[in-house]
Formats: structure tokens, C-alpha cells, sequence
């Protein structure tokens, strides 16, 4: 509709790419309405509820607790909950006051970009990757810096791809990563971290998928440098995406800017969530239960998959994703997954999501859901592609 004045228009603010796997979420909940089955291999998320501790932590609190704001970094408790997590799981000690709980992870990222960079900052990240951070930074008019990796690199950043990439004042790194599932060992993250701090570049890292790995351990970036600002969040491990509760670890030069920040942003993540989540914390046998399914359903796929014709994966370190070439069957990844769920009922997201360059040529496949879900996935597949 056309504004009914010259000066009334949209900010280009808003003008940014949409996030291309919500669109196939639609889509696939549309064939369902229309009574289709579906083989969710699509969306990012658990098919498993909260921990049953979880679930009764917030039934408690529904009857005793009137449920009001908290504090903006979050409830005192839960924050030296998480902290007393960073000694038990890396051996570190992070001051409870320097963690800020946050309304899941997409808030601790908006918090992070506006406290530590000005708008017209350059702030590097990989491609492929999450399509969210690109956006959020364009959102804030700051320039993205494209740093296209490679299978030989495990599609992670390195100090020569950010020393040819120019004057930069960030880098966001993720490990795991979405879409590719690869971490980055002690060693690289040492080398990441060093760079960034001889060079004055703030180190920004998304952790959010630690908890879900197949052999290599998670190095936090707080192992290599304590000022290195990190995201994370009870969405993926723990199974509490729709609760919408992370947290960060913020610097302490930042510190008072992400409360304030927090304080007219979102006044205080979802008190109800925040109770809950202290719980998250001792339902290990439950959450690792989950975890052998993952590895299951990841079995599943990097056997199948290659049989049914996509042979061409990139490692699978961790997170619940196998991101596959298909440039033998495509050159246009939207169309193959759009025709992929019409014909076939498997809902998985094309790689433009992650990498607007490349990703015409690739597509990403989440393991969250059942190991059965994986099998008849990769039959149909099988079945489509031949």
C-alpha cells in the first residue's frame, strides 16, 4: 500500500533479507493444514519439551510466585547458577556479575552489537552461517564483512581469512556452527582470539550448540581470551527454544552498556523462563538421553544420505546438522528444497539462508527429530533424486 504521504516511508533499516527458514516452516505447516505429511528436517530446534525438572520448576513457581519484573541482567540465582556451570564444565571462574540473562540468544546478539560497535563498524563473520547475525548488524548499519570459507578451513574463520579482510572491528564466530555443525578445536580459537586481541578486534562467540558434540570438546572463547563476549542460551541443549532464555558473558567494559540497554530493550528476559532454567542445570540424565538420539539421527544421515546421492557433507562436529552439496542435482537450492517438500513431504532449508554467494548450491539438514524421521527422510530422498 502506498503511504498517503511523500514523506512517509519504511525505514531501510528494516529492510533486510528475511530468514528463508521460517518461510519453509510456513510452508511445510501449510501442506500439513492441507492434510500432507511432513518430515521436519527443517527448522533448528529440539522435537523433544523442556527437561521434566524444568516443567516443574515453572509449575511451582505459576502457584507461589506472582511472575513480576526482575532485575534487567536477570534473577541473582540464576546467574551464579550459570556461573558455578563455566567451573564445572571448562574449569573457569566467571564472576556471576558479568553474566547478563537474556530473552534467548537473538537478544543477546542485539545487546552485544549495540554496546560494542558504532554503526558503520565492520564486523567479519563466515559464510556459511547463521543467517540472523548479517541481518541484526545490517539492521544497525553495520557493515558486514564476508569471509567465505572453505571445507579445507572446516568452514571457520581463520587469522589469514581476517588479516586480508581489512580494517575490521569484530568477528563473530560460532562453534558449533549453523549450518555446518563444525567447531573450532583450543588451538584455533587460541590463534582467533590472539589475533583478535593484538589487533584491538572484539571477538564475539556464539556458543549456543555446546552441549551437543560427537567427540570434540567445546572450547569456550573465554578459555583464550576472559574478555571475549559469549552467547549462549537454554534454547538447543537444554530443549527450551520457545521459553526464549539465554544468557552472555559480557566484558566488563560493556557491562553497564548491555544493562541499560536491557533495561529499555526488554526491561528483563521472561521471569517465568528465568525460574525454570536454574533447573535446566541438573537434568543431565534426561538431556543426555537426547544426546544419543542426536548421534543416532546423525549416523543416519551421513550414511543414508550419501546412498540416496548427496555425498558431498561437511564435517558434522557437533550441533544437529549435516549441511550438503548438491550442485550435481542444482543450481538453485530454493526451488530444490520448494520442490523437495511438494513432491516428496521432507522439509529441509536451502543453503541462501547461510551463504547469499554460495548457497545456491547447498542445503541444510537438521537431526533434531526422530531417528525414524531420519530414515524415511533419506529413503524419499533416495527415491526422489533417482
Amino acid at each position: 500500500m502506498t503511504p498517503s504521504h511523500p514523506r512517509l516511508r519504511p525505514s531501510t533499516r528494516g529492510q533486510v533479507a528475511p530468514f528463508i527458514v521460517m518461510d519453509v516452516m510456513s510452508a511445510a505447516a501449510a501442506r500439513e493444514a492441507a492434510g500432507g505429511d511432513v518430515l521436519h528436517l527443517e527448522v533448528g530446534q529440539p522435537s523433544t519439551p523442556a527437561p521434566k525438572g524444568v516443567l516443574e520448576a515453572a509449575r511451582r513457581a505459576l502457584e507461589s510466585d506472582r511472575i513480576g519484573y526482575t532485575v534487567a541482567l536477570g534473577i541473582a540465582s540464576l546467574r551464579e547458577r550459570i556461573a558455578r556451570h563455566y567451573r564445572d564444565a571448562y574449569g573457569l571462574t566467571v564472576p556471576a556479575e558479568r553474566i547478563a540473562v537474556t530473552t534467548g540468544s537473538s537478544a543477546g546478539f542485539q545487546l552485544a552489537f549495540l554496546a560494542a560497535f558504532e554503526a558503520g563498524a565492520r564486523v567479519a563473520l563466515a559464510s556459511p552461517g547463521y543467517p540472523a547475525y548479517r541481518n541484526i548488524l545490517q539492521a544497525l548499519n553495520i557493515e558486514v564483512v564476508d569471509l567465505p570459507t572453505e571445507r579445507a578451513d572446516r568452514y571457520q574463520p581463520t587469522v589469514e581469512r581476517l588479516a586480508a579482510a581489512g580494517r575490521i572491528d569484530g568477528v563473530i564466530v560460532a562453534s558449533p556452527s549453523n549450518p555446518t555443525g563444525t567447531m573450532l578445536d583450543g588451538p584455533a580459537m587460541g590463534r582467533l582470539a590472539g589475533w583478535c586481541r593484538e589487533q584491538g578486534v572484539r571477538l564475539v562467540s556464539d556458543e549456543i550448540y555446546h552441549g551437543i558434540g560427537y567427540g570434540m570438546r567445546p572450547v569456550t572463547a573465554l578459555e583464550a581470551d576472559p574478555d571475549a563476549v559469549v552467547i549462549n542460551s537454554f534454547s538447543k541443549y537444554y530443549s527450551m527454544t520457545g521459553w526464549r532464555i539465554g544468557w552472555m558473558v559480557v566484558p566488563p567494559d560493556l557491562l553497564r552498556s548491555v544493562e541499560c540497554l536491557a533495561q529499555n530493550f526488554f526491561i528483563s528476559a521472561p521471569t517465568l523462563s528465568q525460574i525454570a532454567a536454574e533447573a535446566a542445570f541438573d537434568c543431565e540424565d534426561e538431556l543426555q538421553a537426547n544426546l544419543v538420539r542426536y548421534a543416532a539421527n546423525r549416523e543416519v544421515l551421513l550414511n543414508e544420505l550419501p546412498k540416496a546421492g548427496l555425498g558431498d557433507l561437511a564435517p558434522a562436529d557437533g550441533a544437529f546438522y549435516v549441511y550438503a552439496n548438491v550442485a550435481a542435482h542444482t543450481n538453485d537450492s530454493v526451488e530444490f528444497c520448494r520442490r523437495l517438500l511438494a513432491e516428496t513431504g521432507v522439509a529441509c532449508t536451502p543453503g541462501v539462508d547461510f551463504d547469499p554467494s554460495r548457497g545456491h548450491a547447498t542445503i541444510r539438514f537438521s537431526f533434531a527429530g526422530s531417528t525414524d524421521t531420519m530414515v524415511e527422510a533419506c529413503r524419499r530422498i533416495g527415491d526422489w533424486l533417482r
